[in-house]
């Protein structure tokens, strides 16, 4: 089937191809994972955020020039009896969001322990980007911008201070996600279970309808 036409956000009308990718969130108990997540692919935080249990998934897309990219989003949960369960999460994913609380040095060093967990086993051609969380909390910083920083580029990693409360750089990290991930040469077809969620897939080919808004919050 032929590339549909679609709507811009700008009123133009242009041929858009449509890419699916697999992303997981990473890191400790309470960071903000879930609130990050609420924030991006609806607009809105909660105050008190119950614990996730296990992981939740959800979809949103951002559109980039004449291609959306939507992303499948496994939110994991932080909690350490959950962590063997993260491999089958992080298996074929194409893009990693590690999560750390600037106020809270131990979930830093938990951050750095996923990212060497995810070199390690994940897809050599991850994205992986580490989220400095709760930014609007900045007077009871624990971990400097710079120590962090210097991390990520140590690593090759994307970097962005966050706050869900206030959506500080929220859609910007899901955005720079977006740019560094593959848009040709499908690698494979997505859908089912988290283990069975491959490459980028192309979705022009495909009928079925989208399950997420393109550029919506």
């Amino acid at each position: 089937m032929a590339g549909r036409a679609a709507s811009r956000p700008n009123g133009q009308s242009q041929a858009s191809k449509i890419c699916q990718f697999k992303l997981v969130l990473l890191g400790e108990s309470a960071v903000g994972k879930s609130s990050l997540v609420l924030r991006f692919v609806k607009g809105q935080f909660h105050e008190y955020q119950e614990s996730t249990i296990g992981a939740a998934f959800l979809t949103q897309s951002v559109c980039l020039d004449d291609t959306t990219v939507k992303f499948e989003i496994w939110d994991t949960a932080g909690q350490e009896r959950y962590h063997s369960l993260a491999p089958m999460y992080y298996r074929g994913a194409q893009a990693a969001i590690v999560v750390f609380d600037i106020t809270n040095q131990e979930t830093f060093a938990r951050a750095k322990t996923w990212v060497k967990e995810l070199q390690r086993q994940a897809s050599p051609s991850i994205v992986i980007a580490l989220s400095g969380n709760k930014a609007d909390l900045s007077i009871k910083r624990a971990v400097e911008y710079e120590e962090a920083q210097a991390y990520a580029d140590d690593n090759s990693l994307l970097f962005m201070e966050t706050s869900a409360k206030t959506a500080m750089n929220v859609n910007d990290l899901f955005l720079a996600i977006a740019k560094k991930l593959p848009k040709s040469e499908p690698q494979g077809s997505s859908g089912g279970p988290p283990s069975q969620v491959r490459g980028g897939v192309d979705l022009n080919e495909q009928s079925q309808p989208s399950r997420s808004q393109c550029c919506g919050n």
